[in-house]
């Protein structure tokens, strides 16, 4: 099996299952343990794994709301504003975006009014931000 191709499976496993142990993931693929904890250890060396999460249902969440925020930025601020945003607690994740908003930003709050509040005094004031559209997630299918 190539290394790009191991590597793959390894990255699809860890995207199926977060917590997939190294012995898992070693059976999946075929190859032993120590190989698939270089490829890990190289994964996110290199940056390509950023992280471990555990994945939310939203409806199931009690007491809090989660948004997926699209934000357009003036082209002439974007760095700092990317930097500022990324420096705010109450974003959970930032993305930039090829679609129709410039970034994505994940952020929770107890419930639509808080989201809305973050939107306004703490987003929207970032030297840059031109505007933020809310998107608020309902369930999770997948």
């Amino acid at each position: 099996m190539a290394a790009t191709s191991v590597q793959d499976e390894i990255l699809h496993i860890l995207e199926t299952d977060a917590k997939a142990s190294y012995g898992e993931i070693a059976d999946k693929v075929g190859v032993s343990k120590p190989t698939v904890r270089k490829y890990i250890n190289k994964l996110e060396t290199e940056g390509i794994i950023t992280g471990y999460a555990a994945e939310i249902d939203p409806k199931k969440l009690a007491g809090q709301t989660i948004a997926i925020v699209g934000i357009e930025v003036k082209s002439e601020c974007y760095v700092e504003a990317a930097d500022a945003l990324k420096s705010l607690d109450t974003i959970r994740s930032l993305y930039t975006s090829s679609g129709d908003h410039m970034l994505m930003a994940e952020v929770r709050g107890q419930d639509g009014d808080e989201v809305g509040r973050i939107i306004r005094e703490e987003i929207i004031p970032i030297d840059g931000v031109i505007e933020a559209h809310p998107s608020f997630l309902q369930e999770r299918l997948k």
